[in-house]
């Protein structure tokens, strides 16, 4: 049985386009850390990186798979993740500067895949694809209350779908933590119109 993240946590990776508020369990990610405008070289090279990562942990855990009596043989490899906020100097500006944004960029491992497999399958990654895989953290997020919508449409778009979370927050006497907020990533930006994007906003929520 191979494992859909999008037909098995539905609810998680919701495309509504309302605000909702929900829990959202414990999470395990690969990351790579980084500053400075994500339309810049730097940014792709990561993404060149985080991706192979995940794609060869997934071919570590299906040849795991087929020598163990697991649940799932197979699984679909979770969108990419980023968590965004901005540097010290950044936050200390009057207007939005890209090159002062701080980020995370992730892509989930699935809760069923053991942590014995990551560093082999990251060190043959890093073997056959030359590629600065040590540079990757494992970064493990707690259990958290979110307020979240699907935006659709551009990235600098984004404010508009914002609004629409705090309004319902607002309105549920809830509180927005922090500044720092996520995006999950549906669509490829490299093969999707900028206005048929389709991005999952997150922010977290003081719990009651």
């Amino acid at each position: 049985m191979k494992y859909e993240w999008r037909k098995q946590e539905k609810t998680l990776y919701s495309t509504k386009k309302q605000a909702q508020l929900l829990t959202i369990p414990a999470q395990t990610f690969m990351a790579l850390h980084g500053t400075g405008d994500p339309n810049g070289s730097a940014f792709q090279a990561q993404l060149q990186t985080l991706y192979p990562a995940a794609y060869g942990l997934k071919s570590a855990y299906k040849q795991y798979a087929q020598t163990q009596d697991c649940e799932f043989d197979d699984y679909v490899v979770f969108p990419l993740e980023g968590v965004w906020s901005l540097t010290e100097k950044g936050q200390q500006l009057d207007h939005l500067d890209k090159n002062e944004f701080s980020y995370d960029i992730m892509i989930r491992i699935p809760d069923f895949v053991s942590e014995d497999l990551i560093e082999p399958a990251l060190a043959a990654v890093q073997a056959k694809k030359q590629l600065p895989t040590e540079q990757i953290q494992i970064l493990h997020f707690d259990a958290m209350s979110v307020a979240q919508i699907l935006h659709v449409g551009a990235y600098d778009d984004e404010p508009a779908s914002f609004a629409k979370i705090d309004e319902l927050v607002a309105s549920e006497n809830q509180q927005r933590i922090s500044k720092i907020h996520r995006e999950i990533y549906l669509s490829d930006a490299r093969r999707v119109a900028p206005e048929r994007l389709k991005t999952i906003l997150r922010y977290q929520i003081a719990p009651k």
